[in-house]
Order: structure tokens, then C-alpha cells, then sequence
């Protein structure tokens, strides 16, 4: 039986897609974030870049301006039209004007190439730190990921630590639908045996609870898909 607290590896960034063309600078990367922790992913074009941060949801993104098949800057904007993934970019267009229209299409920080592995890695750690740190609301929903703490029309969710990193996990996208496949590989690193049914046990519990403050109908179930929160 989980006990209340603790803090999972879950909530806690880690997983980084790198989308760069240069494979040589794609290897580097990935040994720098790989020694330090991260468990790193890689697409070597722009539109790969885009399926995969579709597909796998990273945490954060390393993002080279300037791919083969189109500019690093349409792919911001077009992570940004639904999804608030961290973006750094990586460019050696040193100019005010690129860096104003960077973040001005949604990238969150970026980096001149070249640069210190020890610069990449306290960028990235920033970002990661401002991500898990930021309450999240939806509607009369917050959840604040620092304190653990999650409250539903001001009145306080106690929840079990993977109850709290699925809702983590749903709260960030809402509407979107999370197969059993995806939350059983997000929340539990994809250990779950075949035809367990922990997940549909978890949900469960998370939408009695939810209804216990009236909550109904938070928690969406799309059968023989998955689950959402209602957006």
C-alpha cells in the first residue's frame, strides 16, 4: 500500500528529445545529458522532431534552428499551438532581432553555438526546476507539484503518491486522451506486466475520490482508449 508523500522521479522532469541534424553534435549532446542523469531521445529533422515530441512527450526539448527540412522557429511555433513543453534553442544566429523573434514564437531560452556543456546542463536545469515547480489549474482544479498538494474547490485531494503523479500527468494536457499504455509507461517507466490492471485500478480510486468533492465527471473515460481530464 503507498503511503502519502515522497517525491517520484516522475514529477520530476527528466526525459530530453535533442532534434538536430548534426550527428556528431546530436552524440555529444546526448553522452553530456546521459552523464548527467537525463534520459535523452533524438530526431534528426524537423518533422521526426515534431512525431516525437507528439508520441513520447518529453519533458523538454533541445532544438536546432537551423534543420534540414524547415526552420527550427516553425517548429516552436507549431509545438506551441498545444503544447507548453520547455523549448531551448540552439542557433549561432547571435543578432537581438533572432533572439526578440525566438522567444517571441514560444521557445522558452536559447543557446549560441558553440557552447559550454556546463551552460547546456544549467539551462536545462532551470527550465526543468521552473516546469515541476509551477502550480497547475483547471478550472476550479490545482495541483502544486513543490508541496505535493492538490485541491479541487478549495478543498484539499489527499491522494496516493501514483494517484498524484497520474493526475500530474493528466492535468498538463487537458482533454487529451492517455491510453493505459501511456500513463502504465509514464507513471511506472513502462513495468507494468502485460494485462495488469493497476492502471484502471488507480483511475478508479482517483475518480471516487474526485467525486467525494464533488468532482463529478472531472475524469473522462474514452472506452477502449484511455483517460482525460475534461478541459
Amino acid at each position: 500500500m503507498e503511503a502519502w508523500g515522497g517525491y517520484h522521479e516522475r514529477v520530476t522532469a527528466q526525459r530530453i528529445l535533442v532534434i538536430e541534424d548534426d550527428l556528431d553534435i546530436a552524440n555529444v549532446l546526448r553522452m553530456d545529458l546521459t552523464d548527467a542523469g537525463y534520459t535523452v531521445e533524438h530526431a534528426d529533422s524537423a518533422m521526426n522532431g515534431l512525431i516525437r515530441a507528439r508520441e513520447d512527450h518529453p519533458d523538454l526539448l533541445l532544438l536546432d534552428l537551423g534543420l534540414p527540412d524547415f526552420d527550427g522557429g516553425d517548429v516552436v511555433q507549431r509545438l506551441r499551438k498545444n503544447s507548453a513543453v520547455p523549448i531551448i534553442v540552439l542557433t549561432a544566429r547571435d543578432t537581438i532581432d533572432e533572439k526578440v523573434r525566438l522567444l517571441g514564437l514560444g521557445a522558452d531560452d536559447y543557446l549560441i553555438k558553440p557552447f559550454h556543456p556546463d551552460e547546456l546542463l544549467a539551462r536545462v536545469k532551470v527550465q526543468l526546476r521552473q516546469r515541476i515547480s509551477e502550480s497547475l489549474t483547471m478550472g476550479e482544479l490545482t495541483l502544486d507539484p513543490q508541496k505535493r498538494l492538490v485541491t479541487y474547490k478549495a478543498e484539499e485531494l489527499r491522494l496516493s503518491p501514483k494517484e498524484f503523479d497520474i493526475l500530474a500527468l493528466l492535468i498538463r494536457q487537458p482533454g487529451r486522451v492517455y491510453s493505459r499504455q501511456e500513463i502504465g509507461q509514464e507513471i511506472w517507466q513502462g513495468r507494468l506486466p502485460e494485462g495488469s490492471n493497476v492502471v484502471d485500478v488507480h483511475m478508479a480510486n482517483l475518480r471516487a475520490k474526485l467525486r467525494d468533492l464533488d468532482g463529478y465527471g472531472l475524469l473522462r473515460t474514452v472506452r477502449g482508449v484511455g483517460y482525460a481530464l475534461r478541459g
